[in-house]
């Protein structure tokens, strides 16, 4: 059985037994709403009745992705550090332009990234949406909806048939990071792991999913909040007291540099060496919106080889700086073409101040894009997202509709390690908006 064929079966499985369907899906919502999937009230995880299942080939094809597009940002990267002409071509503070200049310690350039992608199941092909390196997440989300399809009519009806497998995507970051630690130059034998964030701003139920999972693993960690962490005699201090030989960093960059006052401890832990941090702020090269540009750049075509080039022309979408297309008069074409283009705030996250043409009218487009002028925006190529068929049984009326798709590829230390599948019926495929997640599975 291919994964389009099971597929299939699943929906004319729901559409024969819909009543059992219906409680089949209730029951999972149910679930979820009281489990780590709740980041409290009313927000939870919607997801559909229909996984997504890849066959092995799909499965190669991801892998290459991530192989090639994971060595462009190591060379990316490298160029920045070595190159100060090249590190002109991004936007970045003196005071960040330090930090990413700061040895890690590591040799890895990228220990945690999750490439989005928007994938055509039919022939193979893709656009990039983003790469999130700087606070990746949902490894917990995958792995719940992972653990209730049992719940789920149809695919219990063909699991033993299909023989399908699931993607683990958190005991294999634990491992991942701590193979990145013992590389370092200061690895301890029993270290102990700090894992920091803005906690008011951070989805809190996954990051103590991950210290109960360092602990079952016999790996001392903590969640802490940056701005409490305290740096004294050497040893950056938890705010427990704890002193920490590593940070797992879920803070992303553009917060830290917006509250810099507030984390000086930190800061100086680690312009000091005396923490190893995972993942370093260069980190900030991929994550910044900016690299939509340098990766086209001749600069960056220069240390590219010819096949690296020619995977950048064919998947990366356009990409300008919104005031740049504003200076040369060629705001009208984007106000017309509205259904082409998205906007996007240069360094941001979770899609916040993102917008897509398709989704409003040509007046709210163009006040929309008005706004946005004068505040860092960049403006890109709208790539149609593949789409397929699912149901919601959250809100009636019950039916099947065409649901677009995002397909996110986890990198953990260059390698491919699984896939987050996200579905939306509007232009963006987003928490904020109206995104449903499902589970992943694919066929050996």
């Amino acid at each position: 059985m291919t994964a389009g064929e099971l597929t299939e079966k699943l929906e004319a499985y729901i559409q024969t037994h819909m009543e059992e369907s219906e409680k089949s899906g209730l029951r999972m919502e149910e679930y979820i709403k009281h489990s780590d999937l709740n980041a409290g009230g009313n927000n939870y995880t919607r997801t559909l009745q229909i996984p997504k299942i890849y066959d092995w080939k799909t499965i190669d094809r991801f892998s290459e992705i991530v192989t090639t597009t994971y060595g462009i940002f190591e060379k990316v990267i490298q160029e920045y550090m070595v190159n100060p002409d090249y590190r002109k071509l991004f936007p970045f503070s003196k005071e960040l332009e330090a930090l990413i200049l700061l040895p890690s310690g590591y040799a890895e350039a990228v220990p945690v990234c999750r490439i989005d992608i928007f994938y055509n199941e039919e022939n193979g092909d893709f656009k990039f949406c983003e790469f999130n390196t700087d606070g990746t997440s949902a490894m917990n989300e995958n792995k719940v909806l992972d653990d209730i399809l049992y719940m789920n009519n149809g695919w219990r009806h063909f699991e033993k048939e299909a023989g399908a497998e699931r993607f683990e995507l958190v005991d294999s970051w634990i491992d991942a990071f701590m193979e990145t630690y013992r590389s370092s130059k200061n690895a301890v034998e029993k270290p102990y792991v700090a894992i920091v964030d803005f906690l008011d701003k951070a989805y809190l139920r996954e990051f103590y999913v991950f210290e109960r999972h360092f602990r079952e693993k016999g790996i001392e960690a903590e969640v802490c909040d940056i701005r409490q962490m305290v740096y004294k005699n050497g040893k950056l201090r938890t705010p427990t007291g704890h002193p920490v030989d590593v940070i797992y960093r879920r803070a992303v960059t553009s917060d830290i540099m917006n509250d810099y006052d507030a984390v000086s401890d930190f800061i100086q832990a680690v312009k000091d060496g005396s923490v190893c941090l995972i993942g370093a702020f260069r980190t900030q090269i991929i994550h910044h919106k900016a690299i939509c540009r340098v990766l086209v750049h001749p600069m960056t075509q220069a240390v590219l080889t010819a096949e690296e080039n020619a995977f950048i022309e064919a998947h990366l979408p356009k990409t300008e700086e919104l005031d740049g297309v504003a200076e040369r008069n060629g705001l009208e074409q984007i106000y017309e073409d509205k259904d082409d283009w998205i906007i996007k705030p240069v360094d941001s996250y979770a899609a916040k101040g993102v917008y897509a043409g398709v989704d409003y009218s040509h007046k709210e487009w163009k006040r929309i894009v008005e706004g946005c002028r004068h505040q860092k925006y960049i403006v890109q190529e709208y790539c149609r997202p593949y789409r397929t068929k699912n149901i919601s049984f959250g809100q009636k009326p019950y039916q099947f509709q065409l649901y677009s798709n995002l397909t996110g590829l986890y990198t953990y230390n260059g390698r491919f390690q699984g896939v987050y599948s996200r579905l939306s019926d509007g232009g963006i495929i987003s928490t904020q908006y109206n995104e449903k997640t499902v589970a992943t599975r694919y066929l050996k």
